[in-house]
């Protein structure tokens, strides 16, 4: 493919190598002539193992070179990968000037092409929303709607600085966001016969993995960071305790508890949380991200709280009770606390949760629902057919076999809050709200 390389700094640099070394034809363009000559020379502007040495090859086979024409590299090519910076303002927000810019340059030379067809790839980090900026730009530019020869797509990078070269080469997963399968197509070409999981995908979503892989990273570091200190402060090696967890690959390092719902809760959550950031008080030894935890949960507590009380009904139905399906465990569950704080506020709750029976709770379990919710026998029924079809809104934080075809025949009006992730039937008959999606 003849393709054209936008800003060759870090993520640039590295791709056009790794691109030319696979047999690709390409164009660097950078505004800086130093590193445009640089390159030229076989110098690599960044520093990173294996890259000279791929410039190299690949100027000597003839198929890397660089300029600061950006017209010509576009005439000469049937692709643009945009590589450039997206720093962040003074705000925290993203400085999208680099992108926009290429995105103008792009757009004026195709505008000199009688029939362009031509795919805008977007490597660099940017938020949902930029591919269509920068179609925006180039139709204005261009003098063409995109979908008539220009498309755009996103293709993030996930390339670690002293390792890019090998992360190219050998990637866990090539992401390609695109809204026409013809586009992806070509965009999937450039990593043709690598071996990694493909993934086509719209292009917001596409924008917005690459913020959650990074935020991801930063929240492993600082929470690894913030369980040595206090492992330290208690005479432990916090390597050891961290070896420890991430031998667990069932629960731990999975996709286990990685899913967007509803709120924690249960015995043991909630109180180790709380005892682990308590010890690290008493040692004072500060944990931000551990302590944030709870008050992050409750949010989301306090977020449908606030949702019932705008809809327009006031009887809700809960569809499960307990902190999680298969228990009869109410301790913590942020459920009792929705249901408590809405009856407090006057709404007419009913609760049908087939693992609960009042009279059957002991011990702790028993004390803490006699504290926080002691009115619960009068709350809880045994017919669900007809908790659904008597309230005007229904919570779900616990499915079974008969509650779909309830929820798919309710009326337009009455909401479903889905906290559990319902079959996307229950969402197309009326008012739906999921928990995080």
């Amino acid at each position: 493919m003849n393709v054209a390389v936008f800003g060759l700094g870090y993520v640039g640099t590295v791709t056009a190598a790794c691109l030319g070394s696979r047999g690709h034809r390409v164009t660097g363009i950078d505004t800086n002539q130093a590193k445009v000559d640089a390159f030229n020379r076989g110098q690599s502007p960044v520093l990173e193992p294996g890259v000279t040495e791929l410039l190299a090859e690949g100027l000597a086979e003839g198929r890397l070179t660089a300029t600061i024409n950006a017209t010509e590299a576009v005439l000469a090519t049937d692709m643009a990968l945009i590589c450039v910076g997206t720093p962040s303002r003074p705000n925290g927000d993203i400085d999208l000037g680099y992108i926009e810019a290429v995105a103008g340059q792009i757009g004026e030379a195709l505008a000199a092409v009688a029939n362009p067809r031509y795919v805008v790839v977007i490597r660099s980090t940017v938020l949902p929303g930029t591919a269509e900026r920068v179609g925006q730009i180039l139709a204005e530019r261009s003098g063409r709607a995109l979908g008539t020869g220009i498309s755009v797509a996103v293709n993030p990078e996930f390339l670690r600085e002293g390792q890019g070269v090998a992360d190219f080469m050998d990637p866990s997963l090539i992401l390609v966001g695109a809204d026409d399968h013809d586009t992806a197509q070509q965009v999937l070409e450039l990593y043709h016969g690598i071996d990694a999981t493909r993934r086509v995908e719209p292009t917001r979503l596409a924008e917005m993995v690459k913020y959650v892989n990074n935020s991801w990273h930063a929240t492993k570091v600082t929470f690894a960071n913030e369980i040595g200190v206090v492992s330290q402060a208690l005479g432990i090696d916090g390597r050891d305790v961290m070896d420890i967890l991430c031998s667990d690959v069932k629960l731990n390092i999975s996709r286990s508890y990685l899913r967007p719902g509803f709120a924690f809760g249960g015995s043991c959550l909630p109180k180790d949380v709380r005892a682990l950031t308590f010890a690290a008080k008493a040692l004072d030894v500060a944990t931000p991200l551990l302590g944030s935890l709870l008050n992050s949960n409750g949010i989301h507590i306090e977020r449908l709280v606030e949702l019932l009380v705008r809809h327009e009904t006031r009887k809700i139905g809960f569809v499960g009770l307990a902190f999680k399906a298969g228990t009869d465990d109410l301790r913590e569950s942020p459920m009792v606390e929705v249901v408590e704080r809405l009856a407090g506020k006057g709404f007419d709750c009913s609760i049908y949760d087939a693992d609960v029976s009042a009279p059957d709770l002991v011990g702790g379990n028993r004390a803490y629902i006699e504290g926080e919710l002691p009115h619960l026998e009068r709350l809880l029924v045994s017919d669900l057919t007809e908790l659904v079809g008597s309230s005007g809104a229904v919570v779900v934080s616990k499915t079974t076999p008969e509650l779909v075809p309830l929820l798919c025949s309710r009326a337009p009006d009455q909401l479903v809050v889905d906290l559990v992730g319902l079959d996307d039937e229950v969402r197309a008959v009326g008012a739906y709200h999921g928990a995080a999606w």
